[in-house]
């Protein structure tokens, strides 16, 4: 009988320690979902007033909103409405965000003679990153406008605007 009942306990003894070369832990899940971030344009590009010449040129207005050109005789003193354009950003409070500018697009006028000029070399304030302090940013943003020679007078416009995009980094 002894045989038997130490039989039993290396038996027993054998199941227990398996479960013994076992164990289990646990830890939490959680996610932290985010204000998704939104853009809104506030404020138009505009060059203002420019006078078409023989030697054509570029004007540029900064981030800013500061004008300049490549040829004196494009400013005139009756400057017209000058101003960079202008985005709100808002999204999660503190979080970073990239902005994308356009390579170029073109304006054109509607009147008697159709005419273009490219708009390009766009640079903005904040330059390619932000934060969103307190959930909300503005962003400014300047380009060149070139002038051909003896470019058509008119209002020039863009269908589509100046478009930008922005996302968190």
């Amino acid at each position: 009988m002894k045989k038997i009942t130490l039989l039993t306990a290396i038996v027993m003894i054998a199941f227990t320690a398996n479960s013994f070369g076992q164990v289990e832990a646990s830890v939490a899940t959680s996610a932290n979902v985010i204000t998704p971030i939104t853009i809104e344009g506030v404020n138009a590009l505009n060059f203002g007033d420019i006078v078409g010449t023989a030697a054509g040129g570029t004007v540029t207005v900064s981030a800013t909103g500061e004008r300049s050109s490549s040829v004196t005789d494009l400013l005139i003193a009756t400057t017209g409405t000058i101003s960079a354009a202008s985005f709100t950003v808002t999204g999660e409070a503190e979080y970073g965000f990239d902005i994308t500018l356009p390579e170029s697009y073109v304006v054109s006028n509607t009147d008697a003679t159709p005419a273009t000029m490219a708009v390009d070399t766009f640079t903005s304030a904040p330059d390619a990153t932000g934060t969103l302090t307190a959930g909300t940013e503005t962003v400014t943003v300047g380009a060149t406008l070139t002038l051909i020679e003896n470019q058509a007078s008119g209002t020039y416009t863009s269908t589509d605007g100046l478009a930008i995009t922005v996302q968190y980094n």
